[in-house]
């Protein structure tokens, strides 16, 4: 069990209590190979935990999945787009994400890709 003190705060916060006229929106960045591939497992998890079907529709089973969906997602047109930025240097692994399970939940907007790979960066 949490220690005392710790209960006592939650239970004096209440259970949803945050400073008004504060939103709790998060941007979500993945930044290369490595953070891209990390984030294609967050948004499979996140989105089966809301509801949220690889096209962006909502197909849960309880209000709870709605509670706090607006954290990550923004609703747009009938769907939830994850409030994300994908990033790399080379197209090769922003091009699978587009083709894999999660593709059509982002907008093609969120994708960034350089104009130059990252090979031979060391040798520059």
């Amino acid at each position: 069990p949490p220690p005392a003190h710790l209960s006592h705060a939650k239970a004096a916060r209440g259970p949803r209590a945050r400073p008004t006229g504060m939103p709790r929106e998060i941007v979500h960045l993945q930044i290369g190979q490595c953070g891209n591939q990390i984030g294609d497992k967050f948004w499979e998890v996140i989105s089966h935990e809301h509801g949220i079907m690889p096209n962006g529709q909502y197909n849960g089973v309880s209000d709870l999945q709605l509670a706090n969906i607006d954290v990550y997602f923004n609703e747009a047109s009938e769907r939830f787009v994850p409030r994300a930025v994908l990033v790399d240097l080379e197209p090769g692994v922003l091009d699978g994400l587009r083709a894999g399970r999660n593709g059509r939940l982002f907008r093609p907007d969120c994708f960034v890709v350089g104009q130059g790979g990252a090979g031979n960066n060391w040798a520059k």
